[in-house]
């Protein structure tokens, strides 16, 4: 009868070289031999000794990796903070300006509003599903090979660390939110002429209410700019970023509450649609608007009391 000690070994072995085996086999039944009489000689049964032991040694394949020297891992600390930006930058910037590309290109076409709808979900899930794969497929083979990595600039250097200013933005960030607004103004215009036979918004906006909202949207961008450079928070950006949180959000919550957001005869003008879609707008704009302006207060409040503010962009705190 197999013993519980020559089953574990024996499914340690079957995962390393062969020609390791037998020096192996002979270094584990030692080390398990005088752990077992080491917990015999305080008083424990031999059985209870032999379990206790095996359960010290742990997973018999892992154990094997170790001896083996194989990593049991799929990417390491040495390469994951490197993985997570590259895979941070590809998901905030690249994929949605692919998205939005392809789904112009399919209401150009003349696709109507749920095959563009379609596309754009279609290219999210397929493009963002290549990206992690083959992203962290290349990152796999760095991490087992060891080659490349200088080349690649994945060797870390002090040189690469980013100038931190309390308050300001590093680079990315700054890039991330330019595009969003970008995309922002895009999509108001795109959807007036692309993307169905009948536009998502209300044509009569464009008399006024429209065009106001983009230039609100430029001024954002503006403000961005404008707070990247700051090196402190003041009251004065807390002042700047309520009366653009409001100059954007009052208007939406009115256009949307007095039917004047939505185009009557689009999409979302459907009377079954319609209540839904306006009541969503509403709160998703309140909610919206509300959070801005207490976060940046809170944010200024704590910056003026000296305690550690947020790094837009970083998860860290200075």
């Amino acid at each position: 009868m197999t013993s519980l000690i020559d089953r574990y070994v024996f499914t340690a072995l079957r995962r390393v070289p062969e020609q390791q085996r037998a020096d192996i086999d002979r270094e584990l039944r030692a080390s398990i031999a005088d752990a077992v009489d080491a917990r015999v000689d305080t008083g424990a049964d031999h059985d209870t000794a032999v379990e206790q032991t095996l359960l010290e040694l742990g997973d018999p394949d892992a154990l094997a990796d170790r001896y083996a020297g194989r990593r049991s891992y799929l990417l390491g600390p040495e390469l994951f903070g490197t993985w997570r930006r590259v895979m941070k930058m590809l998901f905030t910037l690249v994929l949605p300006i692919v998205v939005v590309a392809l789904a112009v290109a399919e209401a150009v076409g003349g696709g109507n509003v749920g095959e563009v709808i379609g596309s754009a979900i279609g290219t999210l899930i397929t493009v963002g599903v290549h990206m992690a794969f083959w992203t962290t497929a290349v990152f796999v083979l760095l991490e087992r090979t060891g080659q490349g990595r200088e080349e690649l600039g994945l060797v870390w250097k002090p040189d690469d660390l980013p100038r931190y200013a309390e308050g300001r933005r590093v680079g990315s960030q700054l890039v991330v939110d330019l595009v969003w607004i970008t995309l922002l103004i895009a999509a108001l215009v795109l959807q007036q002429f692309t993307f169905t036979a009948e536009p998502l918004l209300d044509p009569a906006g464009w008399t006024f209410w429209w065009p106001y909202l983009i230039v609100v949207m430029v001024l954002e961008g503006a403000y961005v700019i404008w707070t990247s450079r700051l090196p402190v928070r003041t009251h004065l950006v807390t002042v700047v970023n309520a009366v653009l949180a409001l100059a954007a959000g009052i208007p939406l919550v009115w256009l949307a509450a007095t039917d004047r957001f939505f185009n009557p005869d689009g999409l979302l003008g459907d009377p079954d649609v319609h209540p839904w879609a306006t009541g969503s707008m509403i709160v998703l704009t309140v909610v919206a608007t509300v959070w801005d302006i207490v976060d940046q207060a809170r944010r200024t409040q704590r910056s003026r009391k000296g305690e550690p503010v947020e790094i837009p962009g970083t998860g860290l705190a200075i």
